[in-house]
Protein backbone atom coordinates (compact mmCIF):
# COMPACT_ATOMS: atom_id res chain seq x y z
CA UNK A 1 0.00 0.00 0.00
CA UNK A 2 2.94 2.73 0.90
CA UNK A 3 3.93 2.03 -2.94
CA UNK A 4 0.52 2.62 -4.34
CA UNK A 5 0.59 5.73 -2.10
CA UNK A 6 3.36 7.15 -2.80
CA UNK A 7 2.97 6.67 -6.33
CA UNK A 8 -1.27 8.42 -6.48
CA UNK A 9 0.69 11.08 -4.46
CA UNK A 10 3.03 12.10 -7.72
CA UNK A 11 0.04 11.99 -9.53
CA UNK A 12 -1.81 14.55 -7.60
CA UNK A 13 1.15 16.87 -7.20
CA UNK A 14 0.76 16.59 -11.01
CA UNK A 15 -2.53 16.88 -11.77
CA UNK A 16 -3.18 19.91 -9.23
CA UNK A 17 0.48 21.47 -11.59
CA UNK A 18 -1.48 21.51 -14.74
CA UNK A 19 -5.20 21.50 -14.40
CA UNK A 20 -5.17 23.13 -18.46
CA UNK A 21 -3.70 20.05 -19.36
CA UNK A 22 -4.66 17.21 -21.38
CA UNK A 23 -5.46 14.63 -17.91
CA UNK A 24 -6.83 11.95 -19.61
CA UNK A 25 -6.60 8.39 -17.89
CA UNK A 26 -3.99 7.40 -20.02
CA UNK A 27 -1.98 10.26 -19.53
CA UNK A 28 -2.05 10.10 -16.12
CA UNK A 29 -1.95 6.37 -15.47
CA UNK A 30 1.69 6.61 -17.71
CA UNK A 31 3.24 9.03 -14.93
CA UNK A 32 1.78 6.94 -12.49
CA UNK A 33 3.77 3.84 -14.10
CA UNK A 34 0.50 1.97 -14.09
CA UNK A 35 -1.85 0.39 -16.62
CA UNK A 36 -5.19 2.81 -16.94
CA UNK A 37 -7.02 -0.27 -15.72
CA UNK A 38 -4.94 -0.69 -12.95
CA UNK A 39 -4.40 2.78 -12.15
CA UNK A 40 -7.82 3.17 -12.40
CA UNK A 41 -8.67 1.40 -9.65
CA UNK A 42 -6.09 1.95 -7.34
CA UNK A 43 -6.78 5.67 -7.73
CA UNK A 44 -10.69 5.73 -6.74
CA UNK A 45 -9.12 3.04 -3.98
CA UNK A 46 -6.47 5.70 -2.04
CA UNK A 47 -8.71 9.02 -3.03
CA UNK A 48 -12.51 7.68 -2.66
CA UNK A 49 -12.88 9.19 -6.04
CA UNK A 50 -12.58 8.23 -9.48
CA UNK A 51 -9.66 10.31 -11.52
CA UNK A 52 -12.51 12.20 -13.37
CA UNK A 53 -14.46 13.21 -10.17
CA UNK A 54 -10.82 14.42 -8.80
CA UNK A 55 -10.08 16.64 -11.64
CA UNK A 56 -13.30 18.34 -12.00
CA UNK A 57 -13.45 18.90 -8.29
CA UNK A 58 -10.19 20.31 -8.33
CA UNK A 59 -10.83 22.30 -11.09
CA UNK A 60 -14.11 23.66 -9.72
CA UNK A 61 -12.38 24.54 -6.42
CA UNK A 62 -9.27 26.03 -7.57
CA UNK A 63 -12.22 28.48 -9.73
CA UNK A 64 -13.77 29.39 -6.38
CA UNK A 65 -10.59 30.35 -4.86
CA UNK A 66 -9.73 32.58 -7.24
CA UNK A 67 -13.09 33.91 -7.89
CA UNK A 68 -13.32 34.67 -4.09
CA UNK A 69 -9.85 36.11 -3.30
CA UNK A 70 -8.54 37.11 -7.30
CA UNK A 71 -11.34 39.78 -8.08
CA UNK A 72 -9.35 41.55 -10.38
CA UNK A 73 -9.58 38.31 -12.39
CA UNK A 74 -12.04 38.19 -15.19
CA UNK A 75 -14.15 34.49 -14.66
CA UNK A 76 -13.82 33.80 -18.63
CA UNK A 77 -9.88 34.26 -17.29
CA UNK A 78 -10.30 31.63 -14.87
CA UNK A 79 -12.53 28.91 -17.02
CA UNK A 80 -9.99 29.54 -20.05
CA UNK A 81 -7.28 28.95 -17.76
CA UNK A 82 -8.73 25.49 -16.11
CA UNK A 83 -9.45 24.22 -19.71
CA UNK A 84 -13.49 24.54 -19.66
CA UNK A 85 -14.53 25.03 -23.14
CA UNK A 86 -17.50 27.76 -22.37
CA UNK A 87 -19.00 30.15 -19.79
CA UNK A 88 -22.28 27.81 -19.84
CA UNK A 89 -20.59 24.65 -19.42
CA UNK A 90 -18.17 25.88 -16.83
CA UNK A 91 -21.47 27.98 -14.89
CA UNK A 92 -23.33 24.35 -15.04
CA UNK A 93 -20.30 22.45 -13.24
CA UNK A 94 -19.53 25.13 -10.80
CA UNK A 95 -23.42 25.32 -9.69
CA UNK A 96 -24.13 21.93 -9.23
CA UNK A 97 -21.17 21.93 -6.90
CA UNK A 98 -21.38 25.25 -4.99
CA UNK A 99 -25.21 25.97 -5.70
CA UNK A 100 -24.69 29.50 -6.97
CA UNK A 101 -23.58 30.75 -10.56
CA UNK A 102 -19.71 32.10 -10.81
CA UNK A 103 -20.75 35.24 -10.55
CA UNK A 104 -22.97 35.05 -7.43
CA UNK A 105 -20.59 33.25 -6.12
CA UNK A 106 -18.12 35.78 -6.39
CA UNK A 107 -20.42 38.93 -5.01
CA UNK A 108 -21.50 36.73 -2.00
CA UNK A 109 -18.84 34.23 -0.38
CA UNK A 110 -16.05 37.17 0.52
CA UNK A 111 -18.06 39.43 1.65
CA UNK A 112 -19.81 37.61 4.04
CA UNK A 113 -17.08 35.90 4.84
CA UNK A 114 -19.06 31.89 5.02
CA UNK A 115 -17.53 28.94 5.12
CA UNK A 116 -19.08 26.72 2.21
CA UNK A 117 -20.27 22.95 3.63
CA UNK A 118 -21.41 20.44 1.24
CA UNK A 119 -24.44 18.61 2.25
CA UNK A 120 -25.69 16.14 -0.49
CA UNK A 121 -29.33 14.78 -0.61
CA UNK A 122 -30.54 11.57 -1.42
CA UNK A 123 -30.36 12.20 -5.24
CA UNK A 124 -27.05 12.87 -5.20
CA UNK A 125 -27.46 16.84 -5.84
CA UNK A 126 -25.03 18.85 -3.74
CA UNK A 127 -26.57 21.47 -1.65
CA UNK A 128 -24.40 24.63 -0.45
CA UNK A 129 -24.90 25.57 2.87
CA UNK A 130 -23.48 28.82 3.89
CA UNK A 131 -22.56 28.92 8.03
CA UNK A 132 -21.07 32.20 8.91
CA UNK A 133 -17.95 31.91 10.59
CA UNK A 134 -18.52 34.71 13.71
CA UNK A 135 -21.41 36.42 14.67
CA UNK A 136 -19.49 40.10 13.66
CA UNK A 137 -16.52 41.20 11.89
CA UNK A 138 -15.89 43.43 14.66
CA UNK A 139 -15.78 41.09 17.39
CA UNK A 140 -13.24 38.71 14.86
CA UNK A 141 -10.93 41.80 14.75
CA UNK A 142 -11.74 42.40 18.87
CA UNK A 143 -10.42 38.56 18.88
CA UNK A 144 -7.83 39.17 16.79
CA UNK A 145 -6.19 41.98 18.51
CA UNK A 146 -6.48 39.96 21.88
CA UNK A 147 -4.82 36.68 20.59
CA UNK A 148 -2.53 37.30 17.20
CA UNK A 149 0.16 39.76 16.23
CA UNK A 150 0.29 40.16 12.63
CA UNK A 151 3.20 41.43 10.62
CA UNK A 152 4.06 40.67 6.82
CA UNK A 153 7.61 39.74 6.97
CA UNK A 154 10.25 38.17 3.99
CA UNK A 155 10.93 34.71 5.15
CA UNK A 156 13.54 32.57 3.58
CA UNK A 157 13.59 29.56 1.59
CA UNK A 158 12.26 26.65 3.58
CA UNK A 159 13.63 22.91 2.74
CA UNK A 160 10.90 20.28 3.93
CA UNK A 161 10.57 16.86 4.18
CA UNK A 162 6.87 15.84 3.57
CA UNK A 163 3.98 13.50 3.57
CA UNK A 164 0.79 14.15 2.33
CA UNK A 165 -2.60 13.63 4.06
CA UNK A 166 -5.51 13.31 2.54
CA UNK A 167 -8.54 14.57 4.63
CA UNK A 168 -8.23 16.25 7.70
CA UNK A 169 -8.45 12.85 10.01
CA UNK A 170 -5.12 11.52 8.43
CA UNK A 171 -3.00 14.47 9.55
CA UNK A 172 -2.16 13.16 12.94
CA UNK A 173 -1.18 9.98 11.28
CA UNK A 174 0.88 11.40 9.13
CA UNK A 175 2.66 13.34 11.18
CA UNK A 176 3.38 9.87 12.90
CA UNK A 177 4.76 8.74 9.69
CA UNK A 178 7.07 11.66 9.22
CA UNK A 179 8.32 11.49 12.75
CA UNK A 180 8.80 8.06 12.62
CA UNK A 181 11.26 8.19 9.64
CA UNK A 182 13.02 11.64 11.33
CA UNK A 183 13.80 9.19 14.22
CA UNK A 184 15.90 6.79 11.98
CA UNK A 185 17.14 9.40 10.46
CA UNK A 186 18.56 10.83 13.72
CA UNK A 187 16.68 14.01 12.99
CA UNK A 188 14.05 13.57 15.63
CA UNK A 189 13.72 14.58 18.81
CA UNK A 190 16.13 17.77 18.37
CA UNK A 191 15.73 20.80 20.46
CA UNK A 192 15.03 23.26 17.52
CA UNK A 193 12.90 21.26 15.65
CA UNK A 194 9.91 22.67 13.56
CA UNK A 195 6.66 21.43 12.53
CA UNK A 196 4.88 22.58 9.66
CA UNK A 197 1.80 22.04 8.00
CA UNK A 198 1.19 23.22 4.16
CA UNK A 199 -2.15 23.63 3.06
CA UNK A 200 -2.52 22.40 -0.61
CA UNK A 201 -6.26 23.31 -0.43
CA UNK A 202 -8.83 25.44 1.03
CA UNK A 203 -11.40 24.47 3.55
CA UNK A 204 -13.30 27.35 2.22
CA UNK A 205 -13.79 25.50 -0.72
CA UNK A 206 -13.00 21.66 -0.12
CA UNK A 207 -14.78 19.32 2.16
CA UNK A 208 -12.57 18.60 5.20
CA UNK A 209 -12.14 14.89 3.98
CA UNK A 210 -10.84 15.64 0.74
CA UNK A 211 -8.20 18.77 1.73
CA UNK A 212 -4.96 17.86 0.74
CA UNK A 213 -2.60 18.86 3.65
CA UNK A 214 1.07 17.80 3.76
CA UNK A 215 2.69 17.45 7.17
CA UNK A 216 6.23 18.50 7.09
CA UNK A 217 9.45 18.72 9.01
CA UNK A 218 11.62 21.73 8.17
CA UNK A 219 15.25 20.54 6.86
CA UNK A 220 18.46 22.22 6.82
CA UNK A 221 18.91 20.75 3.72
CA UNK A 222 16.98 19.67 0.75
CA UNK A 223 15.59 16.03 0.72
CA UNK A 224 17.01 14.50 -2.87
CA UNK A 225 15.07 11.40 -3.76
CA UNK A 226 11.42 10.27 -1.88
CA UNK A 227 12.09 7.50 0.65
CA UNK A 228 8.70 5.74 1.29
CA UNK A 229 6.01 8.16 1.71
CA UNK A 230 8.25 10.73 3.20
CA UNK A 231 8.94 13.02 -0.10
CA UNK A 232 10.92 16.63 -0.38
CA UNK A 233 8.54 20.05 -0.56
CA UNK A 234 10.31 23.76 -0.79
CA UNK A 235 8.24 26.79 0.48
CA UNK A 236 9.63 29.62 -1.46
CA UNK A 237 11.15 32.75 -0.51
CA UNK A 238 8.99 35.86 -0.44
CA UNK A 239 6.82 37.93 1.45
CA UNK A 240 3.88 36.77 3.55
CA UNK A 241 1.22 38.07 6.40
CA UNK A 242 2.27 35.95 9.70
CA UNK A 243 0.07 35.95 12.79
CA UNK A 244 1.57 34.83 15.68
CA UNK A 245 -0.14 33.95 18.62
CA UNK A 246 -0.99 30.76 21.20
CA UNK A 247 -4.13 29.27 20.19
CA UNK A 248 -6.15 26.38 20.83
CA UNK A 249 -6.47 23.80 18.09
CA UNK A 250 -10.06 24.94 18.05
CA UNK A 251 -8.95 28.85 17.48
CA UNK A 252 -7.18 27.78 14.29
CA UNK A 253 -10.58 28.72 11.42
CA UNK A 254 -10.56 31.99 13.50
CA UNK A 255 -7.02 32.98 12.74
CA UNK A 256 -7.71 31.94 9.23
CA UNK A 257 -10.11 34.04 8.86
CA UNK A 258 -8.78 36.84 10.50
CA UNK A 259 -5.82 37.49 8.25
CA UNK A 260 -7.58 36.73 5.00
CA UNK A 261 -9.62 39.62 6.02
CA UNK A 262 -6.06 41.86 7.43
CA UNK A 263 -5.14 40.89 4.17
CA UNK A 264 -7.96 42.37 2.14
CA UNK A 265 -8.40 45.33 4.65
CA UNK A 266 -4.38 46.16 3.89
CA UNK A 267 -5.47 45.85 -0.29
CA UNK A 268 -2.74 42.67 -0.33
CA UNK A 269 -3.66 39.67 -2.83
CA UNK A 270 -2.23 36.32 -2.09
CA UNK A 271 0.17 34.81 -4.55
CA UNK A 272 -0.32 31.37 -6.07
CA UNK A 273 1.10 29.09 -3.47
CA UNK A 274 0.25 27.59 -0.68
CA UNK A 275 -0.64 28.91 3.01
CA UNK A 276 1.09 27.16 6.00
CA UNK A 277 1.18 26.93 9.92
CA UNK A 278 4.36 26.56 11.92
CA UNK A 279 4.03 25.09 15.32
CA UNK A 280 6.85 26.18 17.86
CA UNK A 281 5.14 23.91 20.75
CA UNK A 282 3.23 21.24 20.89
CA UNK A 283 -0.21 21.69 22.77
CA UNK A 284 -0.10 17.94 24.34
CA UNK A 285 2.32 19.26 26.23
CA UNK A 286 0.08 22.50 27.62
CA UNK A 287 -2.58 22.34 30.18
CA UNK A 288 -4.89 24.36 28.47
CA UNK A 289 -4.15 22.31 25.36
CA UNK A 290 -2.76 25.61 23.64
CA UNK A 291 0.10 26.23 21.28
CA UNK A 292 2.50 28.95 20.05
CA UNK A 293 1.23 28.88 16.10
CA UNK A 294 2.55 31.16 12.97
CA UNK A 295 0.05 31.51 10.25
CA UNK A 296 1.46 32.38 7.09
CA UNK A 297 -0.40 33.41 4.22
CA UNK A 298 1.79 34.31 0.80
CA UNK A 299 1.20 38.21 -1.29
CA UNK A 300 2.25 40.07 -3.59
Amino acid sequence: MKEYKKRIVKTIQYIDANLDADLSLENIAEISAYSPFHFHRIFKLITGETLQQYIIRRKIEKSAFLLAVRKQMEIKEIYFDLGFSSHSVFSKTFKKYYGLPPSEFRKTAPEAFHKILQTHRKNGQADTVFSQYICSIENLLNWTKMNLKIEVKQLPEMNLAAVMSLGINDVESSYNVLIDWAKKENLFPAENIKMISVYHDSFKVTPPDKVRIHACMLLDHQLNTPQGEIFSETIETGKYIVGSGEVTLNDFEQCWVSLFLWMNEHNLSMRRTFPFEIYHSNFKEHPEGKMIVDFCIPVH
